[in-house]
């Protein structure tokens, strides 16, 4: 009865109201907005294996930018128009993860990355996504409306709310009228932002203006032992993001490593008198990087894959709960389909088109020569990629897109998938590329479908029509699938370094029966201009189970030149003294290891299972071991700003809570007002600039080489916020106005709470 009596929910524009929609200039925005998003949130998961959902950015830049329209002379945009922005735009961060979670395995599994490759994967996996949670829609979306709250993409429906045009308030139900007085939306606010985090990386990276990476490196008793940190504005707005617990517990993992594991394994391993596998130098000549390299990353590697583990375990009762209902709904939604809706907001793209959608996908994925799939492959993807898409559907309607395991779910696939090649007997790295391609398919899939469930609840409560939102997100899903491949590829060259096989490998010859057939390749970028031969490519083994080296090799068999990838690689710097940043990817080399430790069986288990070990220990004491373990695995300068970001949340939260709740919000509006706060869309701008100008500075290094060596040599002898006696120091110095500028814009909370 209680039910029964329940009023109908009535969005906040009517369903009969004619309002425009679907149009290319809305398509447009949110398809280039999804594009550079997508593109920032790819950098961010290579370098900390974590991405920020890009829908309230991608909605608060799209009313700013149709209001500058208007200005100038244009219409501005109805809602409905922000909504299919936001709904194209969001396609790429999700798409980003995926890809920057997955494809960069196979660079650890002995194999090159090819465009092609991370070009099906994303297209596929990302549309496959989409069409799979369309039938959901009604069940997730409709029925369970007041149960499923879908935080994020609550908070975007009020933001859209809140930068309503005046066409769309005149248009909304009475009911509505005054839902955009309680939330303000300052659009300068993200574009400042923007604008600080790329003017400040720029000025950082490009111009040598201050070091980037102030770092202490200790003596006795703590011999080797280092702390540093890169002061980037994508790194400290990551840190705000996520809050100060993740922060720290990131942080404390990086303690762990270079504070406590790298002075212990320098201190008993000093007066070893041989290299002590799968080291291959003495330790008492070993840097910290150099211990590192050689020992924390087996020992970090083995911390997340356990962390992860316990991840997906503990999640196992959500995720089969989700699973339960999902299909339950699904069900009940087909009957509820059954009956004639012509109503705008209850139509979804026919179920006809979406059933072969899906056909066409799995054809397509079985036939693609560069996945290398298999009937048994297609078969997975069909089953776990179902399975997961509708668990991720229903856990982002209840924990939120932020927390929702998409990483256990992936991990998961690739366990599922790797038993089953081993229980067919299909071993060895002839089935890697399989085995991953399956795991990155159905990634993509998962995450993409909880971001369309997101936004269709996002236009169900501004009165969007799906049908029209799944096309926008098909359209924006396939348009940053396209960007992704060349991103990824150009990142990991712009970075790859070449090394004198004799200084890594004096003795290693590769054998000439191998190398028939063999492709082959010049050294590309700058130092390409030294050396214009053409090699043949030869990919030697680790036997101890680490990655596979690739090697530019004469057709004798003599290695020339190791070809570092910028991806995972090891060595920063070039023979002309240039360095280059190296790409992590924490989450990637996870992949490979379970796919090898069970394919192939080959991994410094010792050390693995020490990380293992960590991860047991920290579940035991009550605290979250995944996050502890990426912090074990990344350097500590990386999980040491986002620790600071995740402070300046901290101390921004504590003095606000008491005016929210003055206010009379409840939890769940406090968390709300948190996801669109001035702090957020600050932080948010603060990434999407850095990246960006991240990702160009690493394109431009390739082209301006000479340029960028010859400013280095000028910072190096006449900067002395650049190399100084206290250059360390000095350097902190703009890191913390940065810093600054994000804990005064996250306090315009408080001026909107007292308005109340």
């Amino acid at each position: 009865m209680a039910a029964d009596s329940k009023p109908a929910f009535r969005p906040y524009i009517p369903d009969r109201t004619p309002l425009r929609e679907f149009t290319l200039r809305s398509l447009l925005m949110g398809t280039l907005l999804g594009m550079v998003f997508g593109a920032s949130s790819l950098y961010l998961t290579l370098k900390v294996g974590l991405t920020v959902s890009a829908s309230i950015p991608v909605a608060v830049i799209s009313i700013a930018l149709f209001k500058v329209w208007a200005q100038f002379g244009g219409k501005d945009a109805t809602i409905l128009e922000h909504n299919i922005a936001q709904t194209a735009g969001s396609a790429g961060e999700s798409i980003a993860f995926g890809v920057g979670v997955t494809m960069p395995a196979i660079l650890i599994l002995g194999f090159d990355l090819e465009i092609s490759r991370v070009l099906l994967v994303g297209v596929l996996g990302g549309l496959l996504g989409i069409l799979m949670m369309i039938p959901l829609r009604r069940a997730l979306i409709v029925q369970q409306h007041g149960e499923l709250k879908y935080p994020e993409g609550t908070a975007c429906a009020e933001v859209l709310k809140a930068g309503a045009s005046d066409e769309s308030r005149a248009a909304a139900d009475p009911v509505h009228k005054g839902d955009e007085t309680g939330a303000s939306v300052n659009a300068k606010t993200i574009f400042a932002g923007f604008g600080i985090g790329l003017l400040y990386k720029v000025a950082n990276v490009a111009l040598k203006g201050w070091k980037d990476v102030p770092e202490k490196v200790f003596g006795a008793p703590l011999k080797a032992g280092s702390i540093s940190a890169e002061i980037s504005p994508e790194m400290l707005g990551v840190g705000y993001i996520i809050g100060p617990r993740t922060g720290g517990i990131m942080a404390a993992g990086g303690v762990l490593s270079y504070l406590v594991l790298i002075p212990l394994i320098k201190f008993f391993g000093d007066r070893l008198g041989e290299p002590l596998a799968p080291g291959t130098k003495l330790i008492s000549e070993m840097s910290h990087n150099d211990v590192r390299s050689a020992y924390i990353l087996y020992i970090g590697a083995g911390a997340v894959a356990m962390g992860g583990l316990i991840s997906l375990l503990r999640s196992l009762p959500t995720i089969w709960h989700g699973l339960k209902l999902g299909i339950l709904d699904m069900a009940d939604s087909r009957r509820a389909a059954a009956s004639v809706n012509a109503e705008r907001t209850g139509q979804d793209l026919p179920m006809k088109f979406v059933l072969i959608g899906i056909v066409a996908l799995v054809t397509a994925i079985t036939l693609a020569a560069p996945l290398k799939m298999t009937v048994l492959g297609a078969g997975l993807i069909i089953l776990l990629g179902f399975l997961f898409v509708t668990v991720s559907s229903r856990l982002t309607g209840e924990i939120g897109s932020s927390s929702n395991p998409i990483s256990g779910m992936t991990i998961a696939t690739l366990l599922i998938t790797c038993l089953a090649f081993l229980a067919v007997g299909r071993t060895g790295n002839a089935h890697y590329v399989t085995a991953l391609s399956v795991g990155a398919i159905v990634c993509i899939a998962c995450s993409n479908g909880g971001t369309t469930s997101q936004d269709l609840k996002t236009g169900y409560l501004v009165g969007g029509t799906p049908k029209r939102q799944q096309v926008a997100i098909l359209i924006g899903a396939f348009a940053s699938a396209l960007v992704m491949g060349p991103i990824l590829l150009g990142l990991n060259q712009t970075a790859t370094t070449y090394v004198d096989a004799k200084e890594v490998a004096p003795a290693l010859r590769a054998p000439v029966a191998e190398l028939a057939g063999a492709s082959k390749e010049r050294i590309e970028g700058p130092q390409g201009k030294s050396d214009q031969s053409e090699y043949l490519v030869w990919h030697s083994p680790d036997p101890t189970g680490g990655a596979a080296r690739k090697f530019l090799v004469k057709p004798d068999g003599e290695p020339v030149w190791l070809v570092d990838p910028g991806i995972n690689g090891q060595f920063a710097k070039r023979p002309d003294g240039s360095e280059v940043r190296k790409f992590d990817a924490p989450k990637a080399t996870l992949v490979s290891y379970i796919i090898k430790g069970i394919l192939d069986r080959k991994l410094p288990w010792d050390l693995v299972l020490f990380g293992a070990m960590i991860s047991i220990v920290l579940e035991l004491s009550g605290i979250s071991a995944l996050a502890f373990a990426v912090g074990v695995y990344l350097p500590i300068a990386v999980s040491f700003p986002i620790f600071i970001g995740g402070m300046i949340r901290w101390l921004v939260d504590r003095q606000d809570r008491p005016k929210f709740v003055n206010a009379g919000l409840n939890e769940d509006q406090i968390a709300a007002e948190g996801d669109k706060s001035p702090g957020v869309l600050m932080a948010s701008g603060y990434i999407a600039g850095g990246s960006i100008a991240g990702i160009v500075i690493a394109f431009m290094a390739g082209v301006l080489g000479q340029q960028d060596a010859a400013l280095t040599a000028w910072a190096t002898r006449a900067n002395p916020f650049f190399n100084g006696p206290n250059a360390d120091l000095l350097s902190c110095l703009p890191f913390a106005a940065l810093c600054a500028l994000l804990f005064f814009a996250a306090r315009g909370v408080i001026l909107r709470a007292k308005a109340r």
